[in-house]
């Protein structure tokens, strides 16, 4: 069986997506443009461009956006354009000609390649609406599940509210996982961990809802140095796994891999791996999407992480993973499959790939052995 660990559906950025305006929507992806590493172009030529002018920091906030950029979604050619001096740029952090990605999208990306099921994940920037994703898996339960939004931010400040939200999720639409995404609640609180005492009313309610908590981490803030950070992140997340040992947990994404590149190569240490070793914690293997831009198909340069990854952790911790549609920029989708599946064999035995591929990512979610025919 199959699993892809990490898929989308999203709504167009036009739409309010459970924000309280369209425009607070078009505000975060106005933010992911700015910072994401995808090279901004010209319209008129594809001379290069800087997107970091659709931010005006302030002390305050060094993330907010600037208000006189016309940023908005160009629907001819299906992407996010703005304008400086009269000019208009853009970038593909979406894959080109995609700017909402449907349900049957997803499914029709899963049949050509052979995929059995697909978790779907979410962010604030494409969705916050448990309604929309509950519909989503309802339109293909035998094939989807899905994450739920919270709004970390009221975690460590007002928990009562994102408790409800957890609960809303889960009992009422019937989602079947959590995500967090600690930076949010750094970035819009004063809290700077997510295991501090003011978390914890959150995390004990959370631990009581049998299902799964997935973790997007970063740096720290306040750690200069990006691994340093991001393992720091790391050791806090093993202190909660060690709280709540009950709890399924996961890490999307797995590292910031663009951090740990020298030049053309990987530079790996023994002691990244230390707060993971041990635990029951699982991780996501995911490279085409993370550094697609700097490698190809098949991805060489990556297998020896690969193996280090299995080495360390096991496979039995790994989850395939492809961050669908994004990885579209780089690859197929049938390829972000075979680079493991046929290219790998010389460092994975047959069992590593089954777990990778989907034995991990089935049993975190409970997962029946095979999909039913829709």
């Amino acid at each position: 069986m199959i699993v892809d660990s990490h898929v989308y559906c999203f709504p167009a950025p036009d739409t309010r997506a459970g924000h309280p305006t369209v425009a607070a929507h078009l505000e975060f992806w106005q933010r992911q443009q700015a910072l994401h590493h995808q090279p901004t172009f010209r319209v008129r030529d594809r001379a290069p461009g800087d997107s970091r002018v659709l931010l005006d920091p302030t002390p305050e906030d060094p993330l907010r956006v600037a208000t006189n950029r016309n940023f908005r979604v160009d629907r001819v050619c299906n992407r996010f354009v703005w304008t400086v001096d009269g000019e208009d740029y853009t970038k593909q952090q979406l894959p080109p000609n995609v700017i909402e990605f449907s349900p049957g999208a997803v499914i029709a990306e899963m049949d050509h390649a052979g995929v059995d099921w697909g978790l779907v994940h979410v962010d604030a920037t494409l969705t916050k609406d448990p309604a929309y994703l509950a519909g989503c898996v309802a339109q293909f339960p035998h094939r989807l599940r899905s994450m739920a939004p919270i709004d970390e931010w009221l975690i460590p400040t007002q928990p009562d509210a994102a408790i409800r939200q957890a609960v809303d999720a889960v009992k009422v639409h019937g989602l079947h996982a959590l995500k967090i995404i600690p930076e949010y609640a750094y970035r819009h609180s004063s809290s700077r961990d997510f295991t501090a005492p003011e978390w914890r009313p959150f995390w004990d309610e959370v631990a009581g809802l049998g299902v799964p908590v997935f973790f997007t981490l970063g740096s720290h803030p306040g750690v200069t140095d990006p691994r340093a950070g991001f393992v720091a992140e790391l050791w806090r997340l093993r202190a909660w796994h060690e709280r709540y040992p009950g709890v399924p947990v996961g890490i999307t994404h797995g590292y910031p891999w663009r951090d740990y590149l020298e030049g053309d190569r990987f530079a790996l240490t023994d002691d990244m791996w230390a707060p993971l070793v041990g635990t029951e914690i699982c991780l996501e293997v995911g490279f085409p999407f993370r550094i697609g831009d700097r490698f190809d198909f098949p991805y060489r340069k990556c297998w020896p992480v690969l193996e280090a990854m299995v080495r360390h952790l096991g496979a039995r911790r790994l989850m395939w993973g492809t961050d669908l549609p994004f990885q579209n920029r780089f690859c197929t989708y049938r390829q972000s499959r075979d680079y493991i599946e046929k290219y790998t064999t010389s460092i994975l035995s047959r069992e590593d790939v089954a777990q990778i591929m989907g034995g991990t990512a089935a049993r975190v979610l409970g997962l029946p052995p095979r999909p039913a025919v829709t």
